[in-house]
């Protein structure tokens, strides 16, 4: 049984996030970061839902962060779907990136190796 903590986002994360946004001498109340924590997980799930319901329609397991997209921008949430988007467009770039700098030091040291021999 999954208790309704599991559920939630930690609250000292929650609490770390807050802190980046607010002047160095505030201070946040337990309460207040209680209730971002459950506001930022319920539309976590909220929108985790809206994108999995469309992976069951198109018979597929994996959300991935396309679908996340899509999700925002159904539900309303057009601003943060375009900020995803782009996110996503410029994490996979930088993949992508240091998938082939990995592949080319890789094949560069396999070099060596048989240069070696």
């Amino acid at each position: 049984m999954v208790e309704e903590q599991d559920k939630l986002l930690p609250v000292a994360n929650v609490g770390r996030i807050m802190k980046k946004i607010l002047p160095p001498t505030a201070k946040i109340s337990k309460e207040a970061k209680e209730t971002i924590q459950e506001c930022a997980s319920e539309f976590i799930s909220f929108v985790t839902g809206e994108a999995s319901d469309k992976c069951h329609k198109e018979n597929r397991k994996t959300v991935n962060g396309d679908d996340i997209c899509w999700a925002l921008g159904s539900l309303g949430f057009d601003d943060y779907s375009q900020a995803i988007a782009r996110y996503l467009h410029k994490h996979r770039e930088f993949e992508r990136v240091r998938a082939s700098t990995a592949a080319a030091s890789s094949s560069a040291a396999l070099e060596l190796e048989a240069s070696d021999c």
